[in-house]
This record gives structure tokens, sequence and C-alpha cells, in this order.
């Protein structure tokens, strides 16, 4: 599995990654192979404002559903529509073409207290 170095991570595989004043949030190489083949994305409405770990959405995929939960609280200003007609994105390239949401976090420090690349891995078996 591989790991984006700039990122950090959730215990529930989400992973987030500054780009300039927002974030940018999908779930890991993990997850995505957890997961299996990736048939539908359910993505929040760009304005939505979220709480740190509230569920925004769902992947269902050919094994099972799973919700995706927010790594920090704050507004989204994107999501990727991309995914309504290619879920399997999330599947091919889950840190780049396969992101989830955009978000404007409530505060930029809150992502210092997820997991590290290297700690995820070591959590996660990587």
């Amino acid at each position: 599995m591989k790991l984006d170095q700039d990122a950090r991570y959730t215990e529930s595989h989400e992973w987030i990654r500054k780009d300039g004043d927002e974030f940018v949030i999908g779930i890991s190489d993990h997850a995505q192979h957890s997961l299996g083949d990736i048939v539908f994305v359910d993505l929040p409405k760009a304005g939505a404002v979220l709480a740190a770990k509230a569920a925004f959405g769902v992947i269902e995929s050919t094994k099972a559903a799973s919700d995706i939960y927010m790594p920090v609280a704050g507004k989204v200003s994107a999501v990727n529509e991309a995914l309504a007609d290619s879920p399997d994105l999330i599947n091919k390239d889950c840190y780049n073409e396969g992101w989830i949401i955009r978000i404007v976090p409530d505060n930029m420090d809150d992502c210092n207290k997820l997991l590290s690349a290297e700690d995820y891995g070591k959590f996660s078996g990587e």
C-alpha cells in the first residue's frame, strides 16, 4: 500500500492534505484496497458545515458500504464531481484524482493532531 507523505491520517482511514488555505480529503490506499471495487460515492453539498468526526458521505463497493468521516471541522468548499460518473477513481488514484472533498477548516492547526504518514503506516500495518 502507498501513503502520501504530505498527508495526515485518521484512525478511520481518511487522509487530509493542506492545499493553500484549504484542505483536500479522501480515503487512504489501505481503505480503498479493503473496500474493493468502489461503485458509488454519496457526497455532501458544497457549503455544508461539518464537525470533526461527523460522517459526511458514504462509499459503496462490491463488498460493503462505509461512512466517510471529517478529519477536522470545516465548511465544504468543493466536491469531486468526477466521482459521480467514475467512483473507481478512488481505487485508481486515491491521493490525487480520487480526492473526495475540499474544505475550509475552522482551524488550520487541527490537522496537526492527526496521524503522520509514518504513524498511520504503523497503525494500519502498512
